[in-house]
């Protein structure tokens, strides 16, 4: 959902999430679960075996130890849990704080923002459009959505529901985030998109896109003349008996036993900002309870199936569940890895299919999802708080324990040096602005600066003299950011958006004239689109 979106990472990870004995023994020193010792590639993880039930509690005992740790040490505000198995559900509860400092507590019913595990549940919306002849995984966006555009007009042409889903379009990466960071709305960015400039060719590589996906689902609601919301709503959260989930934001701030993000302030969880996603709901505005998705694990499991009534038929919902996409090669063993349709789709050495997606908010929410359908077991979990790697050890904690009966590693520690890593996040650190140039040559006189920018992606920008100091306005909501100055022609600004975070520089190029002809925004040039040209008037 941002800049911290950790789907592309955990996908990039998944080797080590499937195959034991990778990392050096001296990682597996987790304490709280049983069985550290390397695992071994043997008869216990044949596919026939089924998961015992001792198995099953033990896992299920350790995972509730190792989440009220994580409260109990002030790793995670709170966080949430739900385990299916059978089509049952095994486990299911909360702990910790709704929100800091506020007595309410988490528990199996609390809403969390699902962040990017909604396109999991986006795409089983879909399939269930499928399932009815509504439309086909191959149905052309141009014939759903005639107004929609790529760069390319054959590209345009040829671009269909399982393309978006499956993150294979040619769009570069997070494409359209920092539009909608910026106050576009979900029509203007994808409007917008035909501006994009492809990142690789048509279907050739797998760049994760959280606007190319909304377009995806939505194209596919315009088979049933409806919106997004309520399609969701009528053809997969009614029918499943999801209660407590929604695709619109006002839905889950609305709710009482809701759970907010937080963020780290000099080392202490707050509530600062909410995120609110409803220009790309289908890829991540859903919000749902612990409760609620362990009812998603069983539909998903069952091929289809719920209480033993076909909700979504098996073949339309087991093409999300198939390889779409390569996403890289296991540097480990060689392995290819997939993404689905609105899943990560991969295969353990002893040829088990692994499901899963992960989703993040820099404003405050980690989550995961993973699922063995073989061994007809999932876990769910979700938590309030910037992405630290918690979700994904504690759920690949008990995929380790369910199957295997042990631990190949200490997933805490291995989740959390990868997490502390920003740029194994996506985030780029950019130019340290904040250590003063050695000896600054001063700005041209403001109005050498001020003045009207256009750029075709983005749209236009103002650069304007206030009370004697300059500022940016940019965005259909005229943001506007005061700019300080850095050396010569180069200012600063800073913003405090899902992606654009922190101190970035604008960077002018003056003309013949005297006055600056463009500039460059530094965090919005991610793709090579961050120049802006003057608007020459007379």
């Amino acid at each position: 959902m941002s800049r911290v979106e950790i789907a592309r990472v955990l996908s990039c990870m998944s080797v080590l999430l499937l195959q034991p004995g990778l990392i050096s023994a001296q990682a597996a020193t987790t304490k709280d679960v049983p069985g550290r010792r390397a695992l071994k590639t043997d008869s216990s993880r044949s596919m026939s075996a089924s998961v015992s039930q001792e198995r099953l509690q033990n896992a299920i005992l350790a995972i509730e130890k190792l989440a009220k740790k994580q409260v109990d040490d002030k790793i995670v505000p709170g966080l949430s849990i739900a385990i299916v198995h059978d089509d049952k559900v095994v486990f299911a509860k909360g702990f910790g704080s709704r929100e800091v400092g506020k007595p309410e507590m988490v528990d199996a019913d609390t809403v969390f923002q699902l962040a990017s595990i909604s396109k999991s549940v986006s795409s089983t919306v879909v399939a269930a459009l499928v399932s009815e002849g509504k439309v086909g995984w191959d149905s052309r966006i141009s014939q759903l959505d005639p107004g929609f555009q790529m760069n390319d007009p054959w590209v345009t042409r040829e671009l269909t529901i399982r393309d978006l889903l499956a993150h294979r379009s040619g769009l570069p990466e997070h494409a359209g985030d920092l539009l909608e960071d910026i106050g576009y709305d979900r029509a203007q960015v994808l409007y917008r998109l035909r501006y994009q400039k492809p990142d690789s060719s048509f279907r050739s590589e797998y760049a994760y896109t959280n606007f190319g996906f909304s377009e995806g689902a939505i194209a596919a609601a315009r088979s049933c003349n409806a919106g997004w919301e309520d399609l969701s709503e009528a053809k997969l959260f009614q029918p499943l008996g999801m209660t407590s989930t929604s695709a619109r934001y006002a839905d889950f701030w609305g709710r009482t036993n809701k759970a907010v993000g937080h963020v780290l302030v000099d080392g202490a969880w707050v509530h600062h900002n909410q995120r609110n996603p409803d220009a790309q709901s289908p890829a991540g505005g859903v919000s749902s309870s612990a409760n609620d998705m362990a009812r998603w694990m069983r539909l998903q499991i069952a091929a289809g199936k719920y209480d033993g009534k076909q909700i979504i038929s098996a073949a339309a919902l087991e093409e999300t569940h198939h390889p779409q996409i390569l996403t890289h090669f296991s540097p480990a063993n060689g392995l290819p890895d997939f993404y689905g349709l609105g899943l990560n789709v991969n295969y353990d050495q002893a040829g088990l299919l692994h499901l899963g997606h992960s989703g993040a908010f820099a404003m405050g929410a980690a989550t995961t999802v993973s699922m063995v359908p073989a061994k007809s077991v999932g876990i769910c979990v979700l938590t309030n708080a910037y992405p630290i790697g918690v979700a994904e050890s504690l759920a690949t904690t008990f995929t380790d324990l369910v199957l295997y009966g042990e631990t190949s590693r200490d997933w805490f520690a291995l989740f959390k040096q990868l997490f502390s890593d920003p740029a194994a996040l996506g985030i780029s650190q950019g130019y340290d602005y904040s250590r003063a140039p050695a000896s600054a040559t001063a700005a041209l006189k403001n109005g050498a600066y001020a003045g009207r920018y256009v750029n075709d992606f983005f749209g236009e920008l103002e650069i304007i003299d206030k009370d004697g100091d300059l500022a940016m306005v940019i965005g259909p909501r005229k943001m506007t950011f005061p700019m300080k100055h850095y050396e010569r022609d180069i200012f600063t600004y800073e913003a405090e958006t899902e992606n654009l975070t922190g101190r970035s520089g604008l960077r002018f190029s003056i003309g013949a004239d005297g006055r600056a002809a463009n500039m460059l925004v530094e965090n919005l040039n991610v793709h090579g689109q961050g120049l802006f040209n003057r608007i020459i008037t007379e």
